[in-house]
């Protein structure tokens, strides 16, 4: 049952694919898996949690793909590219908790409209306001993206997912999403360059399976850290972007992003309302 509510969310997900946006975020067709299945891992791009981009590995510029299951550690970067759109078809071999990453480098040139539309939806206001006064009409950005996602193999037993993986931007939940309950609350922490940012701007979306998107700001705290409830069933994304004037003369900023998806379910046993997807009383 709760293979079928996340695969519906996926398929919501893939309609509609355009142009680039800002964000890159991971997304299993299923987050709820069996050990011994086949996982097929999307890598996406889209605004808002909108997408409107996919990527294969050949086109996904990443410069680390790995699976961290418990302390075991998975290369991904050689494990061959999938047939189809995905990303990566992988056979899971353990139960468990198993968190992917990918990191991708690269860089683009904006019209100047669109990047300035690109830092306000990610909150970060007062750097929005140092690019208007500037006259250039585009600008060339400079980025890294730590991308990772979280998911449940036939149990949602792990641990060492709430530890850091050492990338320059990283997002850290420090529970486990898995055995929550409706209501129960959730840290995250960001850190840049191995220490907590405080004031970063962190948007939580959730998207329901009536393709529902709700978004959350929240600041950081001199910790790093932001809190919220898992306060409906769907596939959860949280995002954070750090931009700063580049160092590098080939580019007019840096940018350092980092999204984390997971799905929260409230109910563990059938039959299951769907009350909340939008499907009244159908099971």
């Amino acid at each position: 049952m709760k293979r079928t509510t996340v695969s519906i969310i996926l398929l919501l997900l893939l309609i509609g694919f355009a142009a680039s946006s800002q964000d890159f975020f991971l997304l299993p067709h299923n987050f709820y898996v069996k050990k011994g299945d086949k996982l097929n891992l999307h890598l996406l791009s889209g605004n808002e949690f909108k997408p409107e981009n996919e990527f294969q590995f050949a086109t996904a510029k990443a410069t680390k793909f790995m699976l961290y299951e418990g302390s075991k550690k998975t290369d991904l970067s050689k494990s061959g590219n999938s047939a189809d759109s995905s990303l990566l078809t992988y056979t899971l071999q353990n139960s468990g908790l198993a968190l992917f990453e990918l990191v991708r480098e690269d860089e683009t040139e904006s019209e100047r409209n669109k990047f300035l539309r690109n830092l306000e939806s990610e909150g970060l206001d007062k750097m929005a306001e140092d690019a208007k006064a500037s006259s250039q009409q585009y600008f060339v950005e400079k980025y890294h993206r730590y991308v990772k996602t979280l998911i449940a193999v036939d149990k949602a037993n792990g641990k060492d997912f709430d530890k850091p993986l050492g990338e320059d931007y990283e997002i850290i939940i420090q529970q486990n999403p898995y055995k929550a309950a409706y209501g129960d609350d959730v840290t995250a922490q960001v850190l840049f360059k191995g220490k907590p940012i405080k004031d970063a701007v962190v948007i939580q979306y959730v998207r329901t399976i009536n393709g529902t998107i709700v978004p959350l700001k929240l600041i950081t705290d001199s910790s790093g850290l932001v809190f919220f409830k898992l306060s409906r069933e769907g596939v959860y994304m949280i995002s954070s972007t750090h931009v700063e004037p580049s160092q590098d003369k080939k580019a007019d900023y840096e940018s350092w992003s980092a999204t984390f998806t997971f799905a929260f379910s409230n109910t563990e046993d059938e039959p299951n309302t769907y009350r909340e997807f939008g499907f009244g009383n159908k099971h």
